[in-house]
């Protein structure tokens, strides 16, 4: 804390909630809202089905395909879900929209999706929903922690 007041530090980190309560004239706050629109644009024009959830009025949920291959596979990615709109079924919901999308639309024989080791709710739900997991990746965290990505797959009734 000490280094924080005299302003010795290479980083601070702070939630999202403790940031926004930081005065900020207005055109800095635009500029940051901006850059994070940019960042999303960027990524939903990389990807294809981009999918939200609108629960009363607000967008509470949001996936996308970062893969798509019509009669192939489509691999779900970017899963969101609000932190007030958990236990809610919202994640079941989007998710079934997801494979909705990819079984109709793109005709896949086969939707993935993956999922890091401390989102114990996706861990739980992915199978809930039919996938099977089928593999695991070490990855680092962006602490330098040790993570797994375990990786699952729901095939197609109509192409088995």
């Amino acid at each position: 804390a000490n280094r924080i007041a005299t302003g010795d530090y290479d980083a601070v980190i702070i939630s999202y909630e403790n940031f926004k309560a930081i005065p900020l004239s207005e055109n800095t706050m635009a500029s940051f809202y901006q850059e994070q629109i940019d960042e999303l644009q960027a990524a939903i024009d990389q990807r294809s089905d981009s999918t939200v959830v609108l629960l009363e009025g607000a967008v509470v949920a949001f996936a996308n395909f970062y893969r798509w291959e019509t009669g192939g596979v489509c691999a779900i990615g970017n899963v969101m879900v609000a932190p007030a709109a958990r236990g809610r079924g919202v994640a079941r919901y989007l998710i079934e929209q997801m494979l909705d999308t990819a079984f109709t639309r793109h005709q896949a024989c086969e939707v993935q999706v993956s999922c890091f080791n401390p989102n114990v709710a996706g861990l739980l739900l992915y199978p809930q929903l039919g996938f099977l997991p089928c593999s695991v990746e070490a990855r680092a965290g962006k602490g330098g922690e040790r993570l797994a990505l375990i990786h699952f797959r729901l095939a197609s009734p109509a192409c088995r």
